[in-house]
């Protein structure tokens, strides 16, 4: 049952991941987190390293999709500066906005990643439409309080059983 909460892959920050394990994995989308994966919660721009590593995915052949819980005009200012699509209000872990970001870029599930930094959100809905799901240590920046009493509380219980494993 935990399962559909298990990552196919953790990393500790964005620029580890091996883009060359993807492409052999056949992965050609990647539908990225806004909220302490990409840029910390409310910070309005992308750290330069960031944005290195956007274009280095672009570069590498990669469809970029930004999907996040968060409002309209936050998501769309970051999406225009990035010059990426994306889908803002997702509602995640639900499968509309995956499904919405999979049609967006034009990629099937199997040959799509999700990466965000919520178990409960990223993972599971990822999991859910059978994404290759990639689990990120979350950006220092401050958090929704629901995020920080509920998700990070779970969360953490959730990783020390998978450490016992």
């Amino acid at each position: 049952m935990l399962e559909i909460l298990y990552p196919r892959l953790f990393i500790s920050s964005l620029p580890e991941l091996d883009l060359s394990h993807l492409l052999k994995l056949g992965i050609k989308g990647i539908l990225l987190d806004l909220d302490n994966t990409i840029i910390p919660r409310n910070t309005e721009s992308c750290s330069p390293e960031i944005i290195d590593w956007l274009n280095k995915l672009q570069g590498s052949g990669f469809k970029l999709c930004i999907i996040s819980n968060n409002k309209s005009a936050r998501v769309k200012m970051m999406a225009g500066e990035l010059k990426i699509p994306a889908v803002h209000y997702a509602f995640k872990p639900f499968k509309r906005a995956f499904c919405q970001a999979l049609s967006l870029l034009k990629t099937s599930p199997e040959e799509t990643a999700v990466i965000g930094d919520q178990i409960f959100t990223d993972i599971l809905g990822g999991n859910r439409l059978g994404l290759f799901t990639i689990l990120v240590v979350p950006l220092n920046g401050k958090e929704h309080w629901l995020t920080r009493l509920i998700n990070r509380r779970l969360e953490k219980a959730l990783m020390f059983c998978w450490r016992k494993r």
